[in-house]
């Protein structure tokens, strides 16, 4: 029974050990204006509800935003610019953004976002970097 309720103890512990932070560099970030967010999906939420997310206030050239207790996986990361502070991606009426935004492994789309694969990175020790060019 001792052993049992330490290792229930100790479970949280080692769940936590295991979650990584992800540097996400953001580069041609314009300075001064409003705040870099990131978010990191996984397939499943991806352009949705994203599981993990951070902000810092926007820096010119490149923004650093770390985003922490993300668990060892395959994941996306998206970035944008909320240059006027309102906490979304502004779109134009027919849905292309008006802000500056970028994709993990600087992914594109022919006609909209690119899929999860092609932005997708794998996160397995206790830091991953990734590199989001604005655009």
């Amino acid at each position: 029974m001792t052993r049992y309720l330490l290792a229930l103890l100790l479970l949280p512990a080692a769940s936590a050990a295991a979650a990584a932070t992800i540097e996400v560099r953001v580069s041609n970030v314009a300075g001064g204006k409003g705040t870099v967010n990131v978010a990191v999906c996984d397939k499943e939420r991806f352009l949705k509800q994203c599981a993990y997310s951070a902000s810092v206030p926007a820096q010119a050239g490149e923004t650093v935003v770390l985003v922490e207790g993300v668990p060892p996986g395959t994941w996306a990361v998206l970035a944008y610019q909320d240059a006027n502070g309102n906490k979304e991606l502004d779109r134009n009426v027919i849905g292309i953004p008006k802000e500056n935004y970028g994709f993990s492994r600087d992914a594109k789309g022919a006609f909209g976002p690119p899929s999860f694969e092609a932005a997708a990175i794998q996160v397995d020790g206790e830091r991953a970097v990734a590199a989001i060019r604005l655009h």
